[in-house]
């Protein structure tokens, strides 16, 4: 049996990475820039590092900021509509998971005109490459800039759709820890907790591989170390290193699929609109300890590059013990300390949320079954 894997074509990494820019665009034979971001990044100058590298190569660029933090059906149609209007070559992204999953979007449908984005929830089967797209993310979690995955909000239906197509992968990724460092410490304590739910659902999944596990383990390792000196202390190595924390978690998770702290976040942030990453944080423990009792031999593998050489000994219950007590820590030690109640959610909304979670795409790659009233159940004790 053969195990396959997608990787992204070419990325730059580091402070200033994001100079390559024009002459990537050039070589390629881009002639004009349709640049998707959002207003608060606008408004607070980080867009501007990009697009002043645009102006000084005499790059030309439209700019589409129609996109809320979690982006919906009608953010993606109406940046269709804009690059249409611009008679772009090429997308370029600046921002986090919102900005680049619209971007996802946009692309996908610029080359097929055919389907409609309701319909392209879970695997899908476009037939064409989209359009092609440049990311550089400002936030350090989502790994989008090199995923084969884009999440946007169904907002009828309350739910978010997760689209897993290879042919919206990027074709030039810049992680440039300069657009970084700007992040509130809010933030990137949400998108760092976001890159370690990533890893260790990646590490922990049905489908993970030799691949897949060397990818999230480095990430784990590197989050563990790095993510409370990045947060708060704005160190700028720190920053760097879980700028490739969350990328390397990408190239792992994007290919072996995740698991139900995605399926029950995802509710979170369709329904309240929670922070992507504030609801993985709060999901992770009390997940963590459902799942242990499948997989509790990972996590003493974890428990052992991370720090913690007695997990050798332990036994199977200290084990996932001391594995939730270790990522409960680490989210203090960045400020979360939020609650599914926090959301807005109510004990009346949980069947609804278990329905929806039951139908979520990363249900299945879960290492443990599960039933809408264990949905329930885990939702009543994050609360």
């Amino acid at each position: 049996m053969s195990t396959k894997f997608v990787l992204n074509e070419t990325s730059y990494f580091g402070k200033g990475a994001r100079e390559e820019l024009p002459l990537e665009i050039k070589n390629r034979g881009f002639k004009k820039v349709f640049l998707v971001t959002d207003k608060a990044l606008l408004e607070v100058g980080v867009t501007d590092k990009v697009t002043k590298v645009l102006e000084k190569a005499k790059i030309p660029y439209t700019v589409f900021s129609d996109l809320k933090a979690n982006p919906s059906i009608q953010n993606v149609l109406a940046g269709v509509k804009a690059c249409k209007k611009a008679k772009a070559d090429v997308i370029v992204a600046v921002g986090g998971g919102s900005a680049i999953d619209t971007a996802k979007g946009v692309s996908i449908l610029m080359t097929n005109p055919d389907r409609e984005l309701v319909s392209l929830n879970g695997l899908s089967n476009t037939l064409n490459r989209g359009m092609p797209l440049i990311a550089l993310p400002t936030t350090a979690g989502t790994a989008a800039e090199v995923t084969i995955n884009y999440v946007i909000t169904d907002e009828e239906r309350k739910i978010k759709m997760v689209c897993v197509d290879p042919n919206d992968i990027p074709i030039l990724a810049i992680i440039d820890s300069e657009l970084m460092a700007t992040m509130p410490k809010s933030l990137a304590a949400y998108t760092g907790m976001d890159a370690l739910t990533h890893a260790i659902e990646g590490y922990i999944t049905k489908s993970h591989n030799v691949m897949s596990d060397m990818f999230h383990m480095k990430a784990i390792k590197l989050i563990f170390e790095y993510l409370p000196a990045a947060v708060n202390e704005k160190d700028e190595y720190a920053i760097e290193m879980i700028g490739y924390a969350q990328y390397i978690a990408g190239m792992g998770f994007s290919n072996v699929g995740l698991g139900i702290v995605h399926s029950m976040a995802h509710q979170l942030g369709a329904v309240y609109d929670t922070p992507h990453g504030m609801a993985n944080a709060i999901l992770l423990p009390t997940v963590m300890r459902y799942n242990g009792e499948v997989c509790w031999e990972r996590f003493k593998e974890i428990l052992l590059e991370i720090g913690r050489p007695d997990a050798a000994n332990l036994n199977k219950q200290d084990i996932i013990n001391t594995f939730v007590w270790k990522i409960s820590e680490l989210s203090k030690a960045v400020g979360i300390t939020q609650t599914v109640k926090d959301t807005g959610c109510k004990e009346e909304d949980l069947e609804m949320l278990a329905n929806k979670a039951m139908i979520d795409p990363c249900k299945p790659g879960n290492p443990r079954d599960v039933s809408k009233e264990d949905f329930v159940e885990l939702y009543r004790q994050a609360m």
